[in-house]
């Protein structure tokens, strides 16, 4: 497990009743998403109803953790000062194995290297007690 800064100055995210499951399978290093039980799409980002049929019968299973970048930008100047010392940074959309798209840094990655269609994998970067960010890496 990879230990947080002593202090993370960062915006921390704050799981709903919702999103919990989410941020549980993060902290236990595993990607969860919810599908729906009626016509088993993969959901995201987690809410009540599918989307697609507006079930409510949604439940957690672990995704693959693998994916694709859809598309990426090299962040060179921080929207937030929080930010600021890590530029340049990768910030991308991801699509899962699943269908899914998510958005989330690549990291261990140069901004030079990164390209659409590069197969990634999970990364998982804890920055308190509870709270796991997922990233990406190169596969």
């Amino acid at each position: 497990m990879s230990e947080a800064p002593p202090e993370y100055r960062k915006p921390i995210p704050a799981p709903s009743a919702v999103s919990r499951p989410f941020w549980e399978g993060l902290r236990a290093r595993e990607v969860r998403l919810p599908r729906c039980l009626e016509c088993r799409r993969y959901v995201f980002y987690p809410r009540r109803l599918c989307p697609f049929c507006l079930c409510e019968r949604l439940e957690w299973v672990r995704a693959s953790g693998r994916g694709t970048v859809y598309s990426y930008t090299v962040v060179r100047r921080a929207m937030n000062p929080a930010f600021q010392e890590d530029v340049p940074y990768l910030f991308a959309i991801v699509e899962l194995e699943e269908g899914v798209r998510v958005t989330a840094n690549i990291v261990r990655c140069r901004p030079e290297d990164a390209r659409v269609d590069m197969p990634v994998k999970a990364s998982y970067h804890d920055i308190t007690a509870e709270i796991t960010l997922l990233k990406f890496q190169p596969a």
